[in-house]
């Protein structure tokens, strides 16, 4: 079990504490607990997360809330109340506000995030929330090396920056150039929540549209959970392999969520919900994520019950309406 308790992690010369890359560890971790059988890896989005996120887990995502993110898996790790994750906040938007309202985030690793509200900043006054700095690039670039299987990479965006005092980057002597050049240490997640538009029973998956890091994301952590928004039999991922972005040794879970980024969009499935989008951040701005949260969150049992009892058919098939992209997309 990784816990705060347990986790690895290391501290550099400015005091910031960042997650250990252990390139080793990780290979290690795969040969004894990945699966290499081809079996069925289908189950429920309570389950998956039951199963795979422990309290005090290394947590990414890829997109966020309101863009093909995995909305439906962060609600349901909220309402399993998990506890002392460390996020891998990147391209994250509303995502990161409410794991903190709920109690489930204690530390950020920051590449970008919404800040409106006092969600955070009260956090972080009252010890509950620490942050470290990286930046958009930094975070992808540190899923990549942890793909890789290397312990670091070069960046060249984060030196002389405010930035690079509150992260876990270092300055080393290029061995090529002789020059300063900024690394950053890889990273190895101890658990991925990635949604896709199709995937099978396997964890064979397909993304399409606007991605930012899934293949590097899903390849750097040791447990991964999918959500699709459509299930397709194996031999049509194996009549056209190379649209298959993120390959079924890496994955543990596949849950399959229509509507799974609700209330973001999907690409060639549906559009995002305006309406809730306003609703969402309105209540950071004025801090009522708690409320948001109750309606949402904790008052339903799962994704299909929100969406049958606060969102409802005429307004998902409106959504499906809107979306406006569909060459080459399947639906």
């Amino acid at each position: 079990m990784t816990t705060a308790a347990n986790r690895r992690t290391s501290v550099n010369e400015r005091g910031v504490e960042y997650l250990t890359p252990d390139p080793d560890a990780f290979r290690a971790y795969a040969r004894e607990h990945k699966q290499r059988r081809l079996i069925s890896k289908l189950m429920t989005e309570r389950d998956a997360i039951a199963a795979f996120v422990e309290d005090g887990d290394y947590l990414v995502y890829d997109c966020n809330y309101l863009q093909r993110g995995p909305a439906s898996l962060i609600r349901e790790i909220i309402r399993q109340r998990k506890k002392d994750l460390w996020v891998g906040a990147k391209f994250t938007y509303v995502a990161l506000a409410l794991l903190v309202q709920a109690g489930c985030a204690s530390r950020a690793d920051v590449g970008y995030f919404g800040s409106r509200g006092p969600v955070f900043s009260r956090a972080a006054k009252e010890g509950r929330l620490q942050f470290y700095e990286y930046s958009n690039a930094g975070m992808t670039l540190r899923l990549r090396a942890g793909a890789q299987g290397a312990s670091f990479i070069q960046n060249r965006s984060l030196g002389g920056t405010d930035g690079f005092r509150y992260s876990g980057a270092c300055v080393i002597d290029d061995p090529f150039t002789g020059s300063p050049t900024v690394v950053l240490p890889a990273l190895y997640p101890d658990v991925a929540i990635i949604h896709v538009q199709e995937a099978d029973v396997y964890g064979n998956a397909r993304v399409f549209g606007t991605g930012i890091a899934h293949a590097e994301t899903a390849l750097a952590a040791k447990k991964v959970i999918l959500s699709t928004e459509r299930l397709v039999e194996t031999e049509e991922i194996r009549a056209n392999p190379g649209l298959t972005s993120i390959p079924w040794l890496a994955v543990d879970a596949v849950v399959l969520a229509p509507f799974g980024a609700y209330p973001g969009s999907c690409q060639g499935f549906y559009a995002s919900d305006a309406e809730h989008t306003a609703e969402v951040f309105a209540a950071m701005t004025k801090d009522q994520l708690g409320e948001y949260l109750k309606r949402w969150v904790y008052s339903v049992e799962d994704n299909s019950q929100m969406l049958e009892r606060r969102v409802g058919e005429t307004k998902l098939l409106e959504l499906r309406n809107r979306e406006v992209i569909r060459e080459g997309y399947p639906s």
